[in-house]
């Protein structure tokens, strides 16, 4: 069986989603229905840009989320796809949870936009510019990782916000303890400490406002159970009750994401594919690295779609 995987902020280009809607109308679809629903021709943003509005939080979210159930659609609609079929379970990294929910039917499209962009705002308002910071730390175990962020502690707040793959931890807080704790983790074997090119502490106590405002915002969304279970990042497990499902996506943006978790629970799971919808292949790279026994494929452009459609 197979997972479908969703990926977050850090997976949007310039151009993304555009051959997909004028290869596939139902893609398209999409599109305008994301635009009519956050009142802006976000489909415009994604493929003209320019690049520095793109990649503000509260378009990024949305964006990412649209080109991936433009996929999503487009295999739905052109080549009978049918996830409750088709699929064992879904997942989604960090904002591509809402990505995950809204293909399996948690979420209508329209309110996961809206959500999204939510989230977004809701983000950047929580921590003014400059005062929170994310790096990734490269080649280090997640032993050595929280070690450092525990050293670090006395400069700031800071926690592993993304634990994404062996030897790929992300940390995540005040921007001095950021920045310390990557200094440390160098003196404890990290390869590299690469600060990460995003505005606010994801994944980190500080988000505590975002947390709160998105727990009133989901408050006022029906939630569906999804027609195949979705692996939450906060446990690395199924879930598929909606009151859980609200509880845990207000707790993701404080939580740490166990993405490196969840795709080695895959297997035991059933799962013997991943299939990514957009992104890049940025999950399909993690994937590889977690379990070389999984079978990654990657949705990007129409001949993807199509040739994977032969699969089904």
């Amino acid at each position: 069986m197979r997972a479908f995987i969703f990926p977050g902020q850090g997976s949007q280009t310039v151009g993304m989603g555009k051959a997909l809607a004028e290869a596939f109308p139902s893609a398209r679809e999409v599109f305008e229905e994301v635009d009519e629903a956050l009142n802006q021709r976000l489909s415009r943003l994604m493929w003209q840009g320019p690049e520095s509005e793109l990649t503000l939080t509260e378009n990024t979210q949305p964006a990412i989320m649209a080109a991936s159930l433009a996929i999503i659609r487009a295999l739905q609609k052109d080549g009978r796809l049918d996830l409750g079929k088709h699929a064992r379970l879904v997942a989604g990294h960090s904002a591509g949870e809402y990505s995950a929910l809204c293909a399996a039917g948690a979420f209508t499209l329209s309110d996961a936009a809206r959500l999204l962009r939510i989230r977004g705002q809701a983000m950047q308002a929580a921590v003014p510019v400059g005062e929170g910071a994310m790096s990734a730390l490269i080649g280090i175990d997640m032993a050595g990782a929280e070690e450092a962020v525990k050293e670090a502690a006395a400069f700031g707040t800071v926690v592993i916000a993304n634990d994404n793959a062996p030897g790929q931890i992300v940390i995540s807080g005040a921007t001095r303890a950021v920045e310390k704790a990557g200094e440390i983790a160098k003196s404890k074997g990290a390869k590299r400490a690469i600060a990460l090119a995003v505005s606010t502490p994801n994944h980190s106590p500080l988000l505590k406002p975002a947390a709160e405002r998105m727990r009133e915002a989901l408050a006022d969304v029906t939630i569906r159970p999804p027609v195949v279970p979705l692996i939450a990042n906060v446990t690395a497990a199924e879930i598929s009750e909606p009151a859980a499902i609200r509880d845990l996506l207000v707790e993701q943006l404080t939580a740490r994401v166990r993405w490196r978790e969840s795709v080695a629970a895959f297997r035991g799971l059933g799962v013997a594919m991943t299939v990514e919808a957009g992104g890049n292949r940025v999950l399909t790279g993690m994937v590889k690295r977690i379990d070389k026994q999984l079978e990654p494929v990657t949705l990007d452009s129409p001949a993807d779609i199509e040739a994977f459609a032969k699969t089904l």
